[in-house]
C-alpha cells in the first residue's frame, strides 16, 4: 500500500498539487486513509527519489530541481510501482514488438539460459513532437507472461502495475557515450557514427529476479540527467 501511496505522491507532486512543501503527516494519513507508519514509508520511498529535502522540525519540503531550461531525465526514479524515469506523456512509435528466444549473446549479458523466451519491444518515443529516443528492451515471459499492443504503444510500466502488481525492485543503470550503428541511424534518421548518451538497464523485481533488460539512445536537445545521493551518516 505504501507504493501506491508514493506514486500517488510523486504525482501529485509533478502535477503542481504541492508547490513547496508535503502535508503534514495527519494530513496524508486522513487524505490516503493509511497508518502513520505506512505514510512515513511512503514518504522515504519519495525521498529517495530525490523529489523532497528533509528540514528537522519543519517537515518535507518539494525539491526544486535546477536546470529548468532542460529536459531533466531523474534516474533516482527507480522505486516505484510505474517507473518515472522519462517524461510524462511520451509518445510511441512501435517499430517491432514480438517474441524471440534469447541467443547467446542476450544469455550471457542477461544471465538468462540461451533459448529463454522474451518479448522484444523495439519504438521510438517522442515528446512534444519531438524524437526522444530509441528504445530496444527484452522482457522475460516467465515474469511476464502476455504484454498487451495497447500498453506497448502506450506506457508498458503502467501496464505490468495494473495487470501484475510488479514494480521495480532495483536496477543496474550503466550509462555512456556512444557512436550510433548503421541500424540505429537509419530507424531514427541520424547520421551513422554520431555520438550519443545511452542508458543499459537491468531491472528486477522482488528477490531480485530479473524483468527487463532495455538500452535506450537519448537524442532529444538540451537532456539533463539528475542523480539524488544520500550521505547515510548524516542522516
Amino acid at each position: 500500500m505504501y507504493r501506491e501511496i508514493a506514486t500517488k505522491l510523486v504525482n501529485a507532486i509533478q502535477d503542481g498539487q504541492f508547490e513547496t512543501k508535503l502535508p503534514t503527516e495527519a494530513q496524508l494519513m486522513e487524505r490516503f486513509h493509511a497508518s502513520r507508519n505506512t505514510i512515513r514509508k511512503a514518504i522515504d520511498l519519495v525521498y529517495q527519489q530525490g523529489l523532497l529535502r528533509r528540514v528537522q522540525g519543519s517537515g518535507y519540503f518539494i525539491t526544486n530541481i535546477q536546470l529548468k531550461h532542460k529536459t531533466v531525465v531523474n534516474l533516482s526514479a527507480r522505486s516505484m510501482l510505474n517507473s518515472n524515469l522519462h517524461p510524462r506523456d511520451l509518445e510511441s512509435k512501435v517499430l517491432t514488438f514480438d517474441t524471440i528466444h534469447g541467443d547467446t549473446a542476450l544469455s550471457r549479458q542477461l544471465g538468462i539460459p540461451v533459448d529463454e523466451e522474451l518479448y522484444r519491444v523495439i519504438r521510438l518515443r517522442y515528446w512534444h513532437n519531438q524524437l526522444y529516443c530509441l528504445e530496444k528492451a527484452y522482457y522475460l515471459r516467465s515474469v511476464v507472461p502476455y504484454l498487451s499492443t495497447e500498453a506497448v504503444n502506450s506506457s508498458i510500466w503502467d501496464f505490468l502495475s495494473e495487470a501484475y502488481g510488479i514494480g521495480i525492485a532495483n536496477s543496474d543503470d550503466y550509462l555512456s557515450l556512444t557512436n550510433l550503428s548503421v541500424e540505429e541511424s537509419q530507424l531514427m534518421g541520424l547520421g551513422h557514427g554520431d555520438t550519443y548518451m545511452t542508458l543499459d538497464s537491468c531491472n528486477y523485481y522482488k528477490n531480485n529476479g530479473l524483468l527487463d533488460f532495455s538500452h535506450t539512445v537519448f537524442v532529444y536537445p538540451d537532456l539533463a540527467l539528475y542523480f539524488h545521493t544520500t550521505n547515510l551518516a548524516n542522516n
